[in-house]
């Protein structure tokens, strides 16, 4: 699967192939079975995501973060930090308190980036749970959309800073651009 020496190159294919066979596998259950929000905006399935995209490749898969880093909070508050973010989306999603699906998986994509749980992998992580959290909003809705996330980096990460402050998803949201998912290549 990987050449002798591995270069870096195979080894972001070989996590791409991963991630797209977890996200189309993921995306059929979606499309063919009912499943709540509260399955996916859960930590623990955030967890066994980050465990399914990561482990074939490294032992850190689906692991917590224990050290500090520039970026994200306390490794000691990370478990804490991911689970209250994730039932406080879940209860504007069950409570109907004007969330909508695009807003609620930029949510959840924000507040876990924000967090950031794990060593590697938390953006495409998150992208993928956001993605899987928009397409579960979207019951019984045609065309159904998927976010685009070629987007400008700059802005992107400005408008995530702006969600670290505030944490109103709403300029990240409208930022986001989406596309229809039959679109997608």
């Amino acid at each position: 699967m990987l050449g002798d020496p591995i270069r870096k190159a195979d080894l972001y294919d070989l996590e791409q192939r991963i991630q797209v066979e977890v996200a189309d596998e993921w995306w059929g259950n979606l499309l063919n079975f009912d499943l709540p929000m509260r399955d996916l905006v859960d930590d623990h399935f955030v967890r066994d995501l980050h465990r399914r995209l990561y482990a074939p490749v490294w032992e850190w898969g689906g692991r917590q973060r224990s050290r500090e880093t520039n970026i994200g909070i306390a490794p000691k508050h990370i478990a804490v930090e991911m689970r209250n973010a994730l039932d406080d989306l879940n209860h504007h999603w069950e409570h109907q308190t004007g969330i909508d699906a695009r807003t609620l998986g930029i949510a959840a994509h924000a507040a876990l980036v924000r967090i950031h749980p794990f060593v590697d992998g938390n953006g495409r992580v998150t992208r993928l749970l956001a993605d899987l959290v928009y397409l579960a909003g979207q019951t019984g809705w045609e065309p159904i959309h998927t976010y685009d996330w070629e987007v400008d980096r700059t802005t992107y990460i400005r408008l995530l800073g702006e969600y670290d402050m505030t944490r109103n998803p709403s300029a990240l949201a409208e930022f986001i651009p989406v596309i229809n998912l039959e679109e997608v290549e």
